[in-house]
């Protein structure tokens, strides 16, 4: 039990946040998403993670390309 509570953990400090970035967009709680992600990854053998990869990396890529400056100086 130990063991599960500390993967959890380490996955939601370190994690790519995406179910809570789009459960904000969706207005909806991160737990659904979630779970949404799981059932749809057990229901089509894994492209519900490959899915999942895919947004990670189109968010981080949107965050390092939107990011808002406060000044012209701040390039």
């Amino acid at each position: 039990m130990k063991i599960v509570t500390y993967i959890r953990t380490l996955m939601e400090k370190y994690g790519f946040y995406v179910s809570s970035r789009v459960a904000d967009k969706l207005g909806m709680k991160a737990r659904s998403v979630r779970i949404t992600f799981i059932y749809f990854t057990f229901a089509t053998l894994g492209a519900g993670f490959a899915v999942y990869l895919i947004m990670a990396f189109w968010l981080k890529i949107k965050d390092l390309i939107y990011t808002k400056r406060s000044s012209v100086f701040d390039l």
